[in-house]
């Protein structure tokens, strides 16, 4: 399986994109659409209207890497949320990949407590 190193930011393109577009199509949507560094230690992915297919596009100091996973059966779920960039970890992305519905996960609250004295 495929994995990313934890240390990586993680920006979602939330609109769905034209399937057709390649490095240099996504790299300019990156610095324009999404107004952000496609040189940037980052990855940045893309779904298709359908979402049965992503597109993670990242830079490794000697090019640009373009990867593309395809759904034969199922569709991801792709986050549904108003702000047009999203900031994930790469374990929500992997989670993403493997079908979770992130917007169904909820953690525990954080819980502050004090010493009784």
């Amino acid at each position: 399986m495929f994995r990313l190193g934890g240390d990586l930011q993680v920006y979602l393109h939330l609109e769905p994109i034209d399937f057709r577009a390649g490095i240099n199509s996504l790299a300019v949507l990156v610095q324009e659409a999404m107004a952000l560094d496609p040189f940037a230690p980052a990855v940045f992915a893309f779904c298709n209207r359908r979402c049965d297919r992503i597109k993670l596009l990242f830079f490794d100091r000697s090019g640009f890497v373009l990867v593309l996973k395809r759904l034969t059966e199922d569709k991801f779920r792709w986050p549904r949320r108003q702000e047009a960039v999203v900031t994930l970890t790469t374990e929500q992305l992997h989670w993403i990949l493997d079908g979770i519905d992130i917007d169904a996960m909820v953690r525990h609250p954080l819980r502050q407590y004090q010493v009784a004295g």
